[in-house]
């Protein structure tokens, strides 16, 4: 049976040895340095994007941008002042928008969508090739995942994205906007195939428009509140 959560983290950069209270500058670096994630985005914006937070929390900081950005949709504030999530807010998440406590609609764990979510975005500009898929199936092989973890990855990166069964799993508007919300980290919204791949994605789980703007605010400034640098 695969252990969904690990592989999640796995992903995310969170929960990595070594990563304690005292040893900051480690809690900082972000998915794009310690997780699956990072690779699969290469040299793209998103690299940066939410750094600071995801790597503090893995698919709990993902939850909690998730959650903020929805928190602050519902109390109806302004987009560009809203309050952006914070290191403290990892621990105060709604359970509605924590991975590992949930599960979609056909029963499937929901950090398996979020995992699916994420490799369906990287590759929506095509640009995994061969070797790239060769250099991603390496660094699987050695995060020590159980045999049919690394199936679902290798499935998921060698065959065609499929939207319709992607947005089938998702129950209800907490899993769209996380959802969305580690799909736009996987991508680079510069990109005239990635930004249509989110379009689609987003007007596909039925997300109001103004909760989008809410989530793009999110990924997009979170690096500089937690880390303070620009």
């Amino acid at each position: 049976m695969i252990d969904t959560n690990r592989l999640l983290e796995q992903f995310m950069g969170g929960g990595r040895e070594g990563s304690g209270a005292g040893n900051r500058g480690d809690l900082l670096k972000g998915a794009a340095a310690g997780g699956l994630l990072g690779l699969l985005v290469g040299n793209k914006k998103a690299r940066k994007m939410a750094g600071g937070l995801v790597g503090y929390g893995g698919a709990a900081a993902a939850g909690a941008l998730a959650f903020k950005a929805w928190q602050n949709w519902q109390q109806g504030k302004r987009v560009d002042t809203a309050p952006i999530a914070t290191r403290e807010d990892v621990a105060q998440v709604d359970p509605r928008f924590l991975p590992e406590t949930q599960q979609g609609k056909s029963g499937q764990p929901f950090a398996l969508t979020l995992v699916t979510a994420m490799i369906a975005a990287a590759k929506a500009d095509g640009h995994i090739d061969a070797g790239e898929q060769t250099a991603i199936f390496k660094q699987v092989e050695e995060m020590g995942l159980d045999t049919e973890a690394k199936a679902f990855v290798f499935d998921a990166l060698s065959g065609p994205t499929d939207v319709n069964a992607l947005v089938a799993a998702v129950d209800g508007v907490e899993q769209a906007s996380e959802v969305y919300l580690v799909s736009r980290m996987a991508i680079d919204v510069d990109h005239p195939a990635e930004r249509a791949h989110l379009e689609v994605l987003a007007k596909r789980l039925g997300l109001p428009a103004d909760l989008v703007a809410h989530l793009d605010h999110q990924v997009d400034d979170a690096p500089h509140e937690v880390s303070g640098t620009e």
